[in-house]
């Protein structure tokens, strides 16, 4: 028997690409959380936590951000569906030289949440870095990952390492 999680499931027959049929599946509850964090000089992230920034206020714009690109993954990934997303939510916590951004999008559907997840914590992050560039163009994005999905046939997946 064949172990259908090795399969690759993005390709046809003759190894093109091609959109996976959902078609059979079951709609689940599904959530996703995902990670990214920006790295960034001790000015840029007393002007964010400030609300200083010539831009105005980043955390807010940086959520609306987010929660627009999860849901605008399938224009932005190929081979993504549309999934009905019905809640994004976008948290930031504060570090010492950093911004730890999570997301946590769920859904009803027959297909998961995880690239709407990351992407949203991605475009939150690159939403600060346009907001604070002209402080610090230094800034690294990084760490994005899934640490946390919920439904499917694949059940449960915890990541070892949960921030």
């Amino acid at each position: 028997m064949t172990d259908k999680r090795n399969e690759l499931t993005h390709l046809d027959g003759q190894g093109a690409a091609a959109m996976v049929d959902v078609s059979d599946k079951l709609v689940t509850h599904r959530v996703a959380k995902a990670y990214a964090r920006i790295s960034l000089l001790p000015t840029a992230l007393a002007a964010i936590r400030e609300n200083s920034l010539r831009k105005g206020e980043a955390l807010g714009t940086a959520r609306i951000a987010g929660i627009l690109a999860a849901k605008k993954v399938p224009e932005l990934i190929p081979l993504c569906h549309s999934v009905p997303v019905s809640s994004v939510q976008i948290d930031f916590q504060f570090e010492e030289a950093a911004i730890a951004i999570t997301s946590t999008v769920v859904t009803d559907a027959k297909t998961g949440v995880e690239m709407e997840a990351m992407t949203a914590c991605t475009v939150a992050a690159l939403t600060l870095y346009d907001m604070a560039k002209s402080i610090d163009r230094s800034m690294v994005i990084s760490d994005v990952k899934l640490l946390y999905k919920l439904g499917g046939q694949s059940g449960e997946y915890i990541a070892k390492e949960q921030k």
